[in-house]
């Protein structure tokens, strides 16, 4: 946050999160005019962890919004001006807090969800020499859209160089696609930008003429260039989801899964669920099979300390955690996340129970919190909820191993020695191999499955 003139504050783009360098401006609750509050909301942003409010740290009224909604910018990069009103307080110190000082900023190497803070060697940001009036401006390949594009067409213009027709990402891609040459387009957006509309509109065929009277064939018409726009969707792949496929790929290409399956007769696992439900400390919250699936793990895991590891390739270390982090997978409308329960382990079934249900809602709700994502030590996905009896999940970054919960269906079953129709699931069990061997892996899924066949029981043999 910096002041501009005299009586307006300008307020840069925080790091919500652990290192964070980037993030999308979802929609604006403000705008020019409108007077706010110290701490009032002021827009919607979302990072490659998670969607969040920024709260503003000044009262006053807003003179300018710099950025428009839909566009990624930097940590940094100014994005609304506050006057007529004294500085709050802030969520940092002027010029001096992490990723706010500009120009001169170190980008910082994002965090893998899970991995919690990792320091990182970064790079100082090399400044563009101006350019000349004799020779145009590097061409940035970047994100174009608002006030940031336009202030790169108007600078190319002002120094020589032939104007950037205006135009986001989606549209220039559609225009090279279809071969057209944004300059002969005419835009009809706001403030002169050129819009999927207009490249469409200029694609498109003129008015078949009509042969003449008795040539006896048809002409075949000309398929519209436009068509294949038509025909498909490009979705902006950003923030969480961005997020989320480069950590996946990061952790398939670097840690060596394996994966193991076991099925299980969940059978009385579903009767503890039922009684669980009739009791009173149990009253106010919902009680499913998950919760005695990540009972069940975090029971294995204290049994074997080995898999709730990391492995520290740096420092050419395993290691281990003796407190457990517990993640659950969620899927949500903006990508996969996996935020965590502190201190898992040591929480009595109903807190385990009462937090996992906050954790859930929260995610649906889309409110997760960075610092919820961060630090996880061993995580559980529930694909049983999409129908699905099993998979081969993949690793959460920083972790060394994951479990997935399947359906729980009717299937036949030799139970006390006769077939018969039990509740059956499978778990799937991924590990890196690197530290967690065949054994290891073996152990804390046959414990898994055996508190899920038998809960009261194993609970009271394994405390």
């Amino acid at each position: 946050m910096t002041r501009t003139e005299q009586g307006a504050q300008e307020f840069r783009l925080p790091d919500v999160g652990e290192g964070l360098v980037d993030a999308e401006i979802l929609r604006w609750y403000v705008r020019p005019g409108d007077r706010v509050e110290v701490n009032q909301p002021i827009c919607e942003i979302e990072t490659a962890k998670a969607a969040v409010e920024l709260p503003s740290p000044y009262a006053g009224t807003v003179l300018e919004v710099l950025v428009e909604a839909g566009t990624t910018v930097d940590v940094g990069t100014p994005i609304i001006r506050v006057g007529d009103g004294a500085a709050g307080a802030a969520t940092g110190s002027d010029e001096s807090t992490s990723g706010q000082s500009g120009e001169e900023d170190e980008p910082r190497e994002k965090p893998l969800v899970g991995s919690g803070e990792k320091p990182a060697a970064t790079q100082r940001r090399r400044r563009r020499p101006a350019p000349t009036r004799t020779e145009a401006p590097p061409r940035e390949e970047g994100r174009d859209g608002g006030a940031a594009s336009a202030g790169r067409e108007a600078s190319a213009a002002s120094n020589g160089g032939p104007a950037r027709p205006l135009a986001k990402p989606p549209v220039r891609k559609l225009a090279r696609d279809l071969g057209v040459d944004l300059r002969e387009v005419t835009p009809t957006g706001a403030g002169g930008v050129v819009t999927r509309e207009d490249v469409q509109r200029h694609t498109a065929p003129p008015a078949a003429v009509p042969k003449a009277a008795g040539a006896g064939e048809t002409e075949p018409q000309p398929r519209p260039a436009g068509d294949l726009a038509d025909r498909e969707e490009r979705i902006p792949v950003t923030g969480v989801q961005r997020h989320m496929a480069s950590a996946m790929v990061d952790s398939a290409f670097t840690a060596p899964h394996v994966t193991e399956f076991l099925q299980v007769d969940a059978t009385k696992a579903l009767r503890a669920v039922r009684r669980l439900r009739e009791r009173p400390e149990f009253t106010d919250v919902r009680v499913s099979p998950l919760l005695l699936v990540a009972k069940a793990l975090l029971t294995a895991v204290k049994r074997h300390p080995r898999i709730n590891a990391t492995w520290d390739d740096e420092n050419r270390e395993i290691v281990v955690k003796h407190y457990v982090n517990l993640g659950i997978a969620a899927a949500t409308d903006r990508g996969l996340i996996v935020p965590n329960i502190k201190d898992a382990d040591s929480k009595p079934l109903p807190d385990l129970a009462r937090e996992l249900n906050e954790l859930t809602e929260t995610a649906r709700e889309g409110t997760t919190t960075p610092a919820a994502m961060s630090g996880g030590t061993i995580t559980v996905t529930n694909v049983g909820v999409f129908g699905v009896d099993a998979g081969t999940p993949i690793i959460n970054p920083g972790e060394g191993a994951i479990l997935a919960f399947g359906q729980i269906r009717d299937l036949p079953w030799v139970h006390k020695g006769k077939l018969a129709v039990r509740k059956v699931t499978t778990l799937s069990l991924s590990f890196d191999h690197r530290m967690i061997d065949g054994e290891l892996g073996s152990k804390v899924l046959r414990d898994v499955g055996a508190m899920l066949e038998d809960p009261e029981m194993t609970a009271l043999a394994w405390g």
